[in-house]
């Protein structure tokens, strides 16, 4: 028995609306259309990615509760730039969001598809200070062959535990509750194949609309950025 008062901040674990007031601080930091123009930090960072049409920027939006934090363009694709956003206090950030390009949107020239895919999957592979991923997909879609072209480029990082994987299924206001079942369902099985001992794979569905999911994402995203981080294995883990 000890004679000193815990702290009971650090004893109670988080809770929702500790964890989304923690999502709220997200500011902007930076812009980068290439890998190498991304600055080097030792903060883990969370990335958020998946195709034109499937929400990302309005699910960015709403863990954030602010309306335009990321740049939702009226036309999908129009945005090809890494943005940066730091979180927790501003003389001291424990963490930040990657707003990646949504990918597979048509009329986006071939050019520019090929080298925002390049840029993706270098960022994907080799970012030292990625911690996690967050998927976006639409529920009504399930995983498209480009989603799982993406999953592909982060499954040996996830299969470590290196990083961590969540899929989000969005707008899924929109299925009735036997169709939000399927889609959870499907998703899961594919995502099985990459689930190992070590690795942190999840699926949940997600509406910015009516606001489902909300916390309990802002949760396990407060769970990714604060815990440990194991130490990259391989010097060309590091290069970037």
């Amino acid at each position: 028995m000890t004679d000193t008062i815990p702290d009971a901040t650090a004893a109670e674990p988080t809770t929702e609306k500790l964890a989304l007031s923690w999502t709220h601080t997200a500011r902007f930091l930076t812009t980068a259309s290439q890998l190498v123009h991304l600055p080097a930090t030792e903060l883990p960072e969370i990335a958020f990615v998946g195709r034109s049409n499937a929400g990302k920027s309005t699910a960015i939006n709403t863990l954030a509760q602010q309306k335009r934090l990321a740049f939702a363009s009226k036309t999908p694709g129009r945005t090809q730039h890494i943005n940066l956003f730091e979180l927790g206090p501003k003389d001291a950030p424990d963490a930040l969001f990657a707003d990646l390009p949504g990918y597979g949107y048509a009329a986006v020239a071939k050019a520019a598809k090929l080298r925002w895919q390049k840029v993706m999957a270098d960022y994907l592979e080799v970012r030292r200070s990625l911690s996690g991923v967050v998927l976006m997909v639409d529920s009504r879609l399930g995983l498209t062959d480009l989603d799982k072209q993406l999953l592909e480029f982060v499954a040996a990082r996830v299969a470590t535990g290196e990083i961590k994987l969540l899929v989000l299924l969005t707008k899924s206001d929109k299925l009735n509750r036997k169709e939000a079942d399927a889609a959870l369902r499907a998703t899961g099985e594919f995502l099985s194949g990459m689930t190992t001992e070590d690795s942190d794979v999840a699926v949940t569905l997600f509406s910015a609309l009516k606001k489902s999911g909300v916390g309990e994402v802002a949760l396990a995203l407060h769970e990714w950025a604060h815990a440990p981080k194991p130490a990259p294995e391989t010097a060309e883990a590091t290069s970037a």
